[in-house]
């Protein structure tokens, strides 16, 4: 498949849907959906279990007030009841020997996306077992502190609007613009976290990074986009709880994980054909 960088929008979608079909992008996300549920509440354990020794307060109530904007409320409510007792005291256990299996157990979701990635790119896997393990924990880490250092900006711009709230007053215009800033921060996080991940998840020489790429951009739009229609579809047209019972919740989670995985793996698939020629 070969497709030339200038290529018209509607080419470009055509040659999109004919090589997403051939990758399989959507029976990958759903297995995507999948290890991203086992992996993502081991993650959280490790990040929010790092919070009470940070100097910044509040850090944890913006990570939850962040998870339940994105998040259909029956998949939030999962977060809410599994670290809610995480993040009230210091988790010794947690940061020593437990640390170890938890981060294994996190970094299963970023494997399952490198070897996902790695048929996006038309490659094969060429790292060992051991080497593409500490790629994907490496990755985890950084992910982590990527998620910790932007909910501090974010807590420390709200901290910022409230010294200037004192000062000058709470208007209409002040609140819009740091709840703006907290999405562009919120935006500019998702889009290096795509960026940092089509650098280093596939096994591809010479992958130059972008912070700024059409699969990067398309991908943050996609994901912010279905998240916010997948919730609004789910509290006001969709009753899971009635359907699947004491494990609806779960479905919701997943299915919300899917459409992440799918966002990641289409955004993949622009860049591959725009950036590299489809070759």
């Amino acid at each position: 498949m070969n497709v030339r960088p200038d290529a018209n929008p509607l080419s470009l979608a055509r040659r999109l849907w004919a090589k997403t079909k051939e990758d399989n992008a959507f029976n990958g996300a759903a297995a995507l959906g999948f290890f991203l549920t086992l992996a993502i509440f081991p993650a959280m354990i490790l990040v929010m279990s790092v919070i009470p020794y940070l100097p910044i307060k509040d850090v944890d109530r913006a990570i939850m007030d962040f998870m339940a904007q994105v998040l259909p409320s029956q998949g939030f409510e999962q977060f809410r009841q599994v670290i809610q007792q995480i993040v009230t005291e210091k988790q010794g256990a947690l940061l020593s020997l437990g640390a170890l299996t938890t981060l294994w157990a996190a970094s299963t979701g970023m494997y399952a996306i490198m070897q996902q990635l790695n048929v996006t790119y038309d490659v094969k896997e060429t790292r060992g077992f051991l080497r593409a393990r500490a790629v994907a924990i490496g990755l985890s880490i950084l992910f982590g502190a990527l998620m910790l250092v932007v909910f501090s900006l974010v807590v420390l711009g709200g901290v910022a609007q409230g010294w200037v709230g004192k000062r000058f007053g709470f208007s209409e215009g002040l609140l819009a613009f740091f709840a703006v800033l907290r999405w562009v921060l919120i935006v500019l996080a998702l889009m290096l976290a795509f960026s940092l991940t089509y650098r280093l998840a596939p096994d591809v020489e010479n992958n130059s990074f972008r912070f700024v790429s059409k699969g990067g951009a398309a991908g943050t739009l996609m994901l912010v986009a279905a998240s916010i229609g997948f919730a609004v579809y789910v509290q006001n047209f969709a009753n899971y709880q009635a359907i699947y019972g004491g494990i609806g919740a779960v479905i919701v989670l997943m299915l919300w994980l899917y459409i992440a995985g799918l966002s990641l793996l289409v955004g993949a698939e622009i860049n591959f054909l725009v950036e590299r020629g489809g070759r």
